[in-house]
């Protein structure tokens, strides 16, 4: 292992010592918020830590492992152990090598899950629909909670467009390669030969923003619109100027609501997703000059690139960006997505680590 890479680790496991007594401290653990930041770094630091307390053991079990070499009735033993040990430790100096990559400050934070129908008419609505139960069912299998920020139904029960904010664990961190075209190939339930149809929907995830960054919106820029909300909803839906509609004038972005029961719920919502916007659309312009400068495996996550195909006639789904293949269609639709992302995740660490070693 190399020298920097221990000495990365030595400091690790110091900050682990440092974060235990942290969080035996009464005064820490009544200031939840800062009881929750301290434990987010704790379960950070222990993964690096305990592996990096396994590569120190596994060398010191290699070490001893040498020194029963010269015993004839031990060397046999003492080969094997120096083999599988050696396997241990490249297994393990990846591993940690992974966890070392420089992580992106908003992977830990909730998102923005916007669905957008796009070509395919009210086969592409059908299919945002679709899209949005395999999104909130993952989330529901891995803890996370989901809420309607806002949508737009079609008359067939689909969805013209959707913005889910969605919190947890690592949640934007998890989410974020899945903006970008999503292809999907089926009969759809309204045709009558047979045929095989091709729409589209986009995905856009972006972090939710930290308050203590989030851009100061002016409200000069602004420009606010209340109306009637429609679609389901019972009759307060129907009955009052409830839903509201920001643009933000300089840029021209957009953001409604019209999900919650009063206006000042409604524009507290509509303030947020257009903050988030407004985030996503700069970091999307620095991915975009960052991309010209070297080409991503990943990509910058642009709504325009077409990322992935569902074809349903061959129960296949395929990552285009990383060539991965899955013939377990129906599963990820029931939201059983931890396969897809888990290989997106580790395309991009390969891709970071190889831009380490070429620097």
């Amino acid at each position: 292992m190399q020298d920097f890479l221990r000495n990365q680790l030595e400091r690790y496991a110091q900050r682990l010592q440092e974060l235990d007594f942290l969080l035996s401290r009464e005064d820490i653990m009544g200031d939840m918020k800062q009881y929750r930041t301290i434990s987010r770094e704790h379960a950070d630091v222990t993964a690096i830590a305990s592996r990096y307390t396994r590569y120190l053991q596994t060398e010191a079990d290699i070490a001893a492992a040498r020194e029963m070499l010269d015993d004839p009735d031990m060397a046999e033993m003492a080969q094997e152990e120096i083999g599988s040990g050696e396997a241990e430790l490249i297994k393990l100096e990846d591993e940690l090598q992974r966890l070392l990559l420089p992580k992106d400050p908003d992977d830990a934070r909730p998102a923005f899950v916007e669905i957008r129908a796009g070509t395919g008419g009210d086969e592409s609505a059908l299919f945002a629909g679709d899209l949005i139960r395999m999104y909130t069912r993952y989330a529901a299998n891995v803890g996370w909670k989901v809420e309607v920020m806002s949508a737009s139904e079609n008359e067939i029960g689909g969805y013209k467009e959707v913005v889910l904010r969605i919190e947890g664990d690592n949640v934007y961190g998890a989410l974020r390669f899945e903006s970008g075209g999503h292809r999907v190939q089926r009969v759809p339930a309204t045709e009558t030969q047979g045929r095989i149809h091709t729409s589209a929907c986009t995905v856009a995830v972006m972090p939710e923003p930290d308050e203590a960054e989030a851009i100061t919106l002016n409200p000069a820029d602004l420009r606010i619109d209340t109306f009637r909300a429609s679609g389901a909803g019972g009759q307060h839906i129907n009955k009052t100027d409830s839903a509201v509609r920001v643009v933000h004038l300089p840029t021209g972005i957009v953001a409604e609501c019209q999900d919650g029961r009063s206006q000042h719920s409604n524009k507290a919502k509509a303030l947020q997703v257009l903050q988030a916007r407004i985030q996503e659309k700069e970091r999307s312009e620095r991915a975009a000059k960052e991309a010209a400068m070297r080409k991503g495996l990943i990509g910058s996550g642009d709504r325009s690139d077409r990322i992935r195909t569902y074809n349903f006639p061959q129960g296949r789904l395929t990552d285009h960006r990383i060539n991965l293949t899955l013939y377990k269609l129906l599963a990820v639709m029931e939201g059983d997505l931890g396969d897809v992302i888990q290989a997106l995740q580790h395309a991009r660490e390969a891709e970071l680590l190889a831009e380490l070693a070429a620097s």
